[in-house]
């Protein structure tokens, strides 16, 4: 189960585009949207959303709509996985989600690394992996290896990507579409171990 990130809504074509690759690999993909950017549909303010706290209980009522037999892996592109991670830690436990995936971590505002997000990474117990492109401003690598991070935190690094994964084709000679399905490939694996 997806949520988008904090500008986009849940079936911008990043978000569709990485779910049918997700698909592609077995997976069975659920999206939904968080209050504020459902809102902004029905001509709704623009505003930014509010802090990624304030979603977490809209995310477990999205998990308890959801008709699902066993357990989910949770998460969602930036903000969204960011919100995942805040409910994550007691619901393995509970039976109810078997992990947490996150699609481009916002660890800290761009340009500021000091400002860390994300502190609940460094005590969870949920297994959870982290998708991140080697130059993502909201947590580049050589920023986010000095994190202290969770032994149950897999990063699968994705090189050159940015925030939406997106590698500069003159760097690596790849397309979004072939990190996409490195991605997808990292997390059919990761799901199956689970």
């Amino acid at each position: 189960m997806l949520a988008h990130g904090a500008g986009a809504p849940m079936d911008t074509p990043w978000m569709t585009a990485m779910a049918e690759t997700l698909a592609s690999e077995g997976l069975r993909v659920a999206r939904f949207e968080f209050s504020y950017m459902a809102a902004r549909r029905a001509g709704g303010s623009r505003r930014p959303p509010g802090k990624a706290e304030i979603y977490a209980p809209e995310f477990r009522d999205a998990m308890d709509a959801l008709a699902c037999a066993g357990s989910l892996i949770i998460g969602g592109k930036s903000m969204g996985g960011r919100v995942a991670s805040l409910i994550a830690d007691d619901l393995p436990a509970a039976g109810r989600i078997a992990g947490l995936l996150c699609l481009g971590f916002p660890f800290h505002p761009p340009g500021k690394p000091e400002r860390r997000r994300g502190e609940t990474l460094a005590m969870t117990a949920c297994p959870t992996l982290i998708c991140q492109g080697t130059r993502d401003p909201f947590g580049a690598r050589d920023a986010v290896e000095t994190y202290a991070l969770s032994p149950a935190v897999h990063l699968h690094w994705l090189k050159d990507g940015d925030h939406d994964l997106k590698p500069r084709k003159r760097v690596t000679g790849k397309t979004l579409k072939d990190l996409l399905t490195d991605t997808a490939r990292a997390v059919s694996a990761w799901v199956r171990e689970r």
